[in-house]
């Protein structure tokens, strides 16, 4: 199957590498306000040798409705639903022969959060995690159980110390949940206040990418 074809049965845009041939394959998921073919401008900046992407495009611009922090049931039921838009795509993947080790779930703002959270309920799922300013989901991560089923699943989540919509803490609260639970997780704080994904974090996320690769 072409990308042209799977991304069409799944509603999605696609870039890079042809699925026949890709070592591996990226899911972009955009933030509040963007859109699939913004997010997926990540695929030339990461690089599309050996890579496919593909960008699903959220209704009206978001993927649940209320800020990332504020409890689960405000944002239901649209979380689910985006949360399960994932599980549909991964599961067109792995009809393709893309299983777990092969897919990489990247997201920026809205999307990182979405990200973080779908590997967090779906370790089974999920070869990597790129996070762009994003953190997991909910008012505390302090309550969330912790069972030790991400191992060896590499992580990168990078963030401005003062972002306007993504506390610090909670980047931090993030990367030390998926570290407790076995993921080999690097975190990153940039000083400023930028919500954008800044060199130093495509440079981490090439790097992370052709590790995978191979």
């Amino acid at each position: 199957m072409t990308n042209d074809m799977f991304a069409a049965r799944l509603r999605l845009l696609s870039a890079g590498a042809p699925l026949a041939t890709a070592k591996l394959a990226v899911v972009c998921l955009h933030g509040r306000g963007g859109s699939a073919e913004d997010i997926l401008g990540l695929g030339q900046a990461l690089g599309e040798d050996g890579v496919a992407y593909f960008a699903p495009q959220a209704d009206g611009g978001a993927w649940y409705p209320r800020p990332f922090m504020e409890p689960l049931e405000a944002n239901e039921p649209a979380l689910s639903a985006a949360l399960g838009r994932i599980g549909e795509i991964l599961d067109g993947l792995a009809a393709q022969g893309f299983e777990r080790d092969r897919v990489v779930l990247a997201g920026f703002s809205q999307g990182a959060c979405l990200s973080a959270e779908y590997l967090a309920r779906n370790p089974d799922r999920v070869g990597a995690l790129l996070g762009f300013s994003g953190g997991l989901i909910g008012p505390s991560v302090a309550d969330r159980e912790t069972p030790a089923d991400l191992a060896g699943v590499p992580v990168f989540l990078g963030c401005s110390e003062r972002d306007p919509f993504i506390p610090a803490q909670r980047v931090r609260e993030t990367a030390e949940h998926l570290h407790k639970r076995g993921a080999s997780v690097t975190a990153k704080l940039y000083p400023g206040n930028a919500h954008t994904i800044n060199q130093d974090q495509i440079d981490e996320g090439r790097a992370l990418l052709a590790r995978l690769a191979g």
